[in-house]
């Protein structure tokens, strides 16, 4: 099943009902209530407070979070006490699921709005979003949409905004059970019982790679404090870490463990050294240290906002890199945004192996970051 037919499935079993908006009024009481979207992992996870404030506010509703199926294991402890559905448009039967979860009496939709639809094919009474996503189509099916702020603020934060009332408690390591055990093997094992420091170099996009020698130094930094580097990385950066490591000099991780297993090999690291990329949300779940380096991102849009505020997270970037120029997120123009979403053919300080905003980060930096968070280690 292609995603245009994913989609078109969708689509069908949601126009009748649009037919019928005029018709909707917002439920009083909430029973059921959906969160429709099909984000990557690092924006998943920044739905978080959402969840926790709709926990806050209505304890004994049930709660069900779509989720693409690579970060289904990461809820299987329920946080918050939530549902997920795997969803992924082209699939048949994960489309189909969520169609047939419903009905429900709210369904909030995350980023990308195109997910309204998704929403009210489910059978949603009333569907809330941030307003102005582009093109104008996906907004047809909202009932309420809500305005980015004013004033600057983290994303997961205003991710919550989508749910009226006061914000939900900051984050406890305690909410959020930990997948099941993760099948090491021995030698794994071995490796995971003496202090650690992770190393993810890679990213969503080339543009956040910091240099492949700064990386290696930074290897030899941990080493040099009595800790053992472990690489770690998806499936698609094993190659980048046999760059950085050819000679296999350090523990590697790296596409031979799946985001389960993941969660454990930082729940028990010392420190997390990454690119704002994914897993560096994953570290502020886990509790565990996290030196996050950001360069065409925006480390207030991304970082750890209120919701994480007590949460040992250190991100390091340059701040008025004059080519984080861009003003929108998700689409939707925000006067106070400052990022940038260029690739490697469109950024304008692509240096062959990275960009400026990432090769200004030195190696000093980040190194004194890092011994700064080490337990023990000043």
């Amino acid at each position: 099943m292609s995603r245009l037919s994913g989609r078109v499935r969708i689509i069908a079993r949601a126009l009748p009902r649009l037919a019928l908006k005029p018709l909707r009024r917002k439920p009083q009481v909430l029973r059921r209530i959906l969160i429709a979207h099909h984000l990557l992992l690092g924006d998943t996870l920044l739905l978080t407070p959402l969840v926790a404030k709709l926990r806050a506010q209505y304890p004994d509703a049930q709660i069900v979070l779509t989720c693409p199926k690579p970060i289904v294991p990461l809820y299987a402890g329920r946080p918050f006490g939530i549902d997920v559905i795997a969803f992924d448009p082209r699939d048949f039967r994960s489309v189909n699921a969520v169609l047939r979860s419903g009905p429900y009496d709210l369904g909030i939709v995350a980023g990308d709005n195109r997910h309204a639809w998704l929403a009210l094919a489910a059978g949603c009474r009333w569907i809330v979003g941030h307003a102005a996503d582009k093109p104008a189509w996906k907004n047809m099916p909202l009932d309420e949409a809500v305005l980015y702020p004013d004033i600057p603020a983290a994303w997961a934060d205003l991710a919550a905004e989508l749910v009226a009332g006061p914000p939900p408690l900051p984050y406890r390591v305690s909410d959020w059970p930990a997948p099941a055990p993760a099948g090491f093997s021995e030698p794994d094992a071995r490796v995971l019982r003496s202090p650690y420091v992770v190393l993810h170099p890679g990213a969503s996009t080339e543009v956040k790679r910091w240099p492949d020698d700064r990386w290696r130094a930074l290897a030899q930094f941990v080493e040099a404090r009595g800790f053992t580097p472990v690489w770690s990385g998806g499936p698609s950066e094993t190659a980048l870490v046999d760059v950085i490591d050819p000679d296999g000099r350090y523990p590697n991780f790296a596409g031979r463990i799946d985001l389960g297993q993941v969660w454990h090999l930082f729940a028990g690291a010392r420190a997390i050294v990454c690119p704002d990329t994914g897993v560096a949300h994953l570290g502020r779940l886990t509790g565990v240290p996290t030196v996050t380096l950001f360069g065409p991102g925006n480390a207030l849009i991304h970082g750890a906002g209120n919701y994480w505020r007590d949460a040992p997270f250190m991100p390091v970037t340059i701040a008025d890199m004059p080519c984080r120029n861009e003003q929108d997120i998700f689409r939707r123009h925000v006067a106070w945004a400052r990022r940038c979403d260029r690739n490697t053919k469109t950024c304008v300080a692509w240096r062959g192996d990275h960009a400026d905003c990432m090769g200004f980060i030195s190696l000093e930096v980040v190194c004194n970051s890092l011994q700064a968070v080490l337990p023990g280690v000043q």
